[in-house]
Parts: C-alpha cells; structure tokens; sequence
C-alpha cells in the first residue's frame, strides 16, 4: 500500500539522494554522461531544490510503499489555470508496482484541492523516453514539442503533454 506526504524544505537533501538514484536510470540511454550530471546539478542539488520550493513554488510530495521511500512528484502552477507536473519519478526497484499511476492521481488530486475549477496539467518528456506510453495510458495527449535550451550547449527534446482535468 502506498501513502504520500508534501516534502518540506527539510526533504531537499532526501529528494536529491532519490534523484541520484532514478534520474541516471531513466535517461542512461538517452543523454550523454556529461549531460546527464549537467542536469542532475541544475535540477537535484539540495540548493536547487530548495529555489524550487521557496522561490519557484513546486510543490513536491514523497511516496512510500510499505514505509520504504519508492518515489516522488512535484507540481507548479503557471498559470492561472495552467498547473505543470515538473517531476515524477518511481525508483527502480519499485517501477511496475503502479508508484507511477499512484503519484500521478496523486499529483491530480492535489490540483484539484488547490484549484478546484477546470485547468490544465502539463509536462514534459523527452521523446525518446519510454515513459511516453505511461503518459498516454493516464489520459494524457501531446500538445506540441520542441527543443528547450538548458544552458551549457545542451536541450531537451520533449514532448509537451496536457491533460485537461475538470
């Protein structure tokens, strides 16, 4: 059985550690070694995320199976009715245990209490990540794509997937 918390800026350093775990995992095969690090700084270094959740207003939440840490996700809001799924992630030794689908509703129901009109939740995905066909069974539609500069010579080819909730 899963459970899930809201992290706290006290979570940054445990968020991080999770992060060194899965992120290299997920993209591997997608981004070189030298990217991957870029990325893993720009996006998971405690001082990072803390930016994040104080000046950027993501709001992360950790989910447990069983009392063991198996993944996280966070959410922005944009715009006024525009919300962005910034980051879910599930470790890999808890990946086809539904984490994924847990986090997702998860991330939804969260939306819906804090805004409870009808809005839309974006995010991004890299096309060549198998993750594309997770999103799509959740609901999720591509909206557009294209290459978002990152700094230091280096993009991310995504996708841009919504899913309208109501």
């Amino acid at each position: 059985m899963f459970t899930i918390r809201k992290a706290t800026v006290n979570d940054c350093e445990l968020i991080h550690k999770m992060a060194k775990e899965v992120f290299p995992a997920t993209y591997n095969e997608i981004l070189s070694p030298e990217q991957l690090d870029y990325m893993m700084d720009w996006m998971y270094a405690p001082r990072n995320i803390l930016k994040q959740m104080e000046e950027e207003r993501h709001v992360y939440f950790i989910a447990y199976k069983d009392g063991e840490l198996c993944g996280y996700v966070s959410v922005q809001q944009q715009e006024k009715d525009v919300f962005h799924l910034q980051k879910i992630y599930v470790l890999p030794h808890f990946q086809g245990t539904h984490c994924g689908s847990f986090l997702f509703k998860e991330a939804v129901r969260y939306i819906k209490e804090v805004h409870p009109e009808p809005c839309l939740m974006e995010l991004n995905v890299n096309r060549n990540n198998k993750a594309l066909q997770f999103y799509e069974h959740m609901g999720m539609r591509k909206l557009r794509e294209g290459d978002f500069p990152i700094g230091n010579g280096y993009y991310m080819n995504d996708y841009i997937m919504g899913l309208d909730i109501i």
